[in-house]
């Protein structure tokens, strides 16, 4: 697109403008969605949504899956144990690096009138990105690639975790986004690296 002075072509417009043009446009877009799901009467999900993303805080629901998977040796455990490791890797990076990088607030509920009924406690943390949503396909995935029966209703449930926090109002839909892709990165991290050490260990003792 080139840009003109005094109604003359002087040349393209800076990468530099662009860029900001379009994450402008895409931060617009981001906090519609949000405005429009809090705008949105929901009664009968508010509960739900709001018991759901309380049950994740602190991967307390992916944990207790844990605990229930381990109880059987084999697979289940091993799927468990890899599940655990990549909800570490995945809220580190998420909580630690991500949330450091990109200091974003919180939004406005009160501003944006979010009904009171759907709300859960607000964090203290930053909002980009989700640490919720890291851990939530960290585990599912971690545990869906283990054991392909519970691929999808893993990750049903961790779908339906990170919507909760955009429908509680403490996550922008971005938010949540990036978190779901930077646990899905987790898992696959976890996996490879579990992989390599086993091939290593095979290797020394044939």
């Amino acid at each position: 697109m080139m840009s003109t002075d005094r109604g003359g072509p002087v040349g393209p417009a800076p990468p530099a403008t662009i860029y900001g043009g379009v994450l402008g446009e895409l931060d617009q877009i981001d906090q519609a969605v949000y405005r429009a799901i809090a705008a949105t009467p929901s009664p009968s999900l508010d509960l739900i949504m709001s018991r759901l993303s309380s049950a994740a805080d602190h991967s307390k629901l992916w944990f207790a899956v844990a605990a229930a998977l381990a109880l059987k040796p084999g697979q289940p455990r091993r799927a468990a144990v890899l599940g655990v490791a990549s909800i570490g890797l995945a809220s580190a990076t998420a909580n630690l690096v991500g949330k450091g990088l990109l200091r974003r607030a919180r939004p406005d509920r009160a501003g944006l009138n979010v009904p009171a009924g759907r709300q859960v406690r607000m964090p203290r943390s930053t909002s980009f990105p989700s640490g919720h949503s890291a851990s939530a396909f960290a585990f599912a995935t971690a545990v869906g690639d283990e054991l392909p029966l519970a691929w999808l209703p893993l990750h049903t449930l961790a779908a339906a975790v990170t919507y909760s926090r955009v429908h509680t109002g403490v996550h922008y839909p971005s938010d949540v986004l990036v978190g779901s892709l930077m646990g899905t990165g987790a898992a696959v991290a976890v996996r490879y690296t579990g992989r390599a050490l086993a091939r290593a260990r095979s290797d020394r003792g044939s």
